[in-house]
């Protein structure tokens, strides 16, 4: 028999990388009664004992997720250990160690190589991190880097996607669209530099979105907070792909509905000044921009109290019955539907 080549074949992009994971792992069972959580939240749990173990993992490659035209090693090393820290503390969970392994062409010299891993130094130095192996080998594409984190927890602290309830309070960290708008400034003077070299960019209007975009921190401290305030949320998840799509998975998982308000957004001066200059929707940037790293969570209401006024958090609006949808609230009063449309590698 030959073989039809004929057979109709399947976008990645039509799956998104959610979709694919999900499509590629749902018949997989799991054996081993340590493995308390598998894939769909933010880490693995397993169990060791007292304590709960967490495990996740990262993997950046250049052309797709970093652009060394304008991100510095150091500041790359620094944040693919950020983008690993953050899925950890969104567990509510300490993070403790990580490995880092690394693809790398022959166009890459050892001191590039020695920059690289000062970032990732300065981010165990700063977050009190081990870094405890890897691996290393060559690429024909440029630069690959996987970091994986590993974190620890009491089994009754740990925070998943799925415990929202309606009637709960919507909740994040920071302030939002910051990353994005960093990258989208930062991709029109490399388009400015390549049709003139000599031209040197003036970045001084945007330092905080930049800094955003290129050494993102990763919020250790909420948790903390969290803690100091005697709030224990019911589900959380970091902010990666864009505001939209983590209100997604929080409420599929935990089968409910949220209603977000278009003026609770947080949003900083900069990003407000620079989506006029770029004649971008504010709005839009919060809902779907990405890579901020804050962290997203939902409360009882009957906390309130404890967390309103707080200047690191923002109530940006409530859950609600399964059947009512995600929906925004604009400052018009008008309710539209949200849709998820962060970030999507294989689009």
């Amino acid at each position: 028999m030959l073989e039809d080549k004929n057979t109709e074949k399947t976008s990645l992009a039509e799956l998104g990388e959610f979709g694919l994971i999900s499509h590629l792992t749902k018949h997989f069972k799991i054996y081993n009664s340590t493995t308390k959580k598998g894939i769909d939240d933010d880490c693995a749990v397993i169990s060791a004992g007292g304590k709960e173990t967490l495990v996740t993992t990262d993997l950046l490659i250049e052309g797709v997720h970093f652009d060394l035209s304008y991100m510095p090693l150091k500041h790359l090393g620094y944040k693919a250990v950020m983008v690993n820290l953050s899925d950890v503390y969104a567990m509510n969970a300490k993070a403790e160690q990580i490995t880092v392994s690394l693809a790398v062409s022959n166009r890459f010299p050892l001191e590039a190589l020695e920059e690289l891993y000062a970032g990732i130094q300065l981010a165990c130095d700063t977050y009190k991190i081990d870094l405890i192996g890897g691996d290393t080998t060559s690429s024909t594409k440029g630069m690959l880097i996987s970091i994986t984190a590993i974190g620890i927890a009491d089994k009754e602290d740990i925070i998943y996607r799925n415990g929202a309830k309606a009637t709960d309070l919507i909740v994040v960290s920071g302030d939002l669209g910051g990353a994005y708008l960093g990258l989208q400034v930062l991709e029109r003077e490399k388009q400015v530099y390549q049709v003139n070299p000599k031209n040197q960019p003036d970045l001084d209007a945007y330092t905080y979105i930049i800094e955003r975009q290129l050494k993102p921190e990763a919020r250790k401290d909420i948790p903390e907070l969290l803690k100091e305030l005697g709030v224990k949320p019911t589900s959380m998840i970091d902010i990666s792909d864009g505001l939209s799509s983590e209100l997604f998975h929080i409420c599929t998982q935990s089968k409910v509905g949220c209603k977000i308000y278009e003026d609770k957004l947080p949003l900083d001066p900069q990003v407000i000044s620079t989506c006029e200059e770029f004649n971008i929707d504010s709005t839009m940037v919060a809902l779907s921009g990405g890579e901020d790293y804050e962290l997203l969570f939902t409360v009882p209401i009957s906390e309130f109290d404890k967390i309103k006024g707080n200047p690191n958090l923002s109530i940006i609006g409530h859950m609600t019955e399964e059947n009512q949808g995600m929906n925004l609230v604009t400052r018009a009063n008008q309710e539209i539907a949200l849709k998820a449309q962060g970030w999507n590698s294989f689009s």
